[in-house]
């Protein structure tokens, strides 16, 4: 029976559903501001302003950066909006790696290559889960609006793919360099939003 390369395919498979879900939601992205914090947060960005505490300083300068991509100032409001499209792509991204290898786990398949039909239930099972995710309610609302909680949602798929990846490499001489990677990117998290560190106890989980 002919084989595939896991590791290639599903690299692949997940940039195009990560593509798919920037598509979409940049498709149906607010133009301006919704009438809470988003307003807020694309002034403060844009202006590298002071926001309501506790506060989000890393979101603000990454927003302050997608700012500079607007060619005029009625168009800084949408610019910012596209930090948080393309933070839940990137979501969508890390969390079809993290099913596809909880998959191939859990079926006991600990070869690169791995069958036709093998890559069908892996993949298809992977790409149901992110697409379903993709057009939840709560999740599509925070991809097209400049509020925190889409990147903060890809800091959470971020830190769970990497606690994936460091409990996968225990054993080898530089798996702790994962570790090293999760903390710095906890870290991070509160630039932006506390809801990341509930990664935390599922990766205590997976150790």
């Amino acid at each position: 029976m002919k084989k595939i390369s896991y590791s290639s395919t599903n690299t692949i498979i997940g940039i195009i559903v990560a593509v798919f879900s920037f598509v979409i939601f940049t498709f149906t992205v607010e133009p301006t501001a919704s009438y809470w914090d988003c307003a807020e947060y694309i002034s403060t960005s844009a202006k590298l302003q002071v926001g309501h505490p506790p506060g989000a300083p890393l979101f603000q300068m990454l927003g302050a950066i997608f700012s500079t991509f607007a060619f005029e100032s009625d168009e800084i409001a949408l610019a910012v909006n596209m930090m948080s499209v393309t933070s839940s792509a990137l979501t969508i991204l890390f969390l079809f790696w993290s099913i596809s290898y909880l998959i191939k786990e859990q079926c006991e398949l600990y070869e690169d290559h791995i069958s036709i039909n093998e890559a069908f239930k892996i993949f298809g099972s992977s790409i149901l889960g992110c697409l379903t995710f993709t057009f939840t309610d709560s999740f599509w609302f925070n991809a097209v609006e400049a509020e925190v909680y889409a990147m903060a949602t890809l800091i959470l798929s971020l830190l769970f793919w990497l606690g994936l990846k460091w409990v996968a490499n225990l054993d080898s001489n530089r798996g702790d360099k994962w570790l090293i990677l999760i903390c710095f990117v906890i870290g991070l998290s509160f630039g932006v939003h506390f809801m990341a560190l509930l990664a935390i106890p599922a990766i205590g989980l997976l150790y």
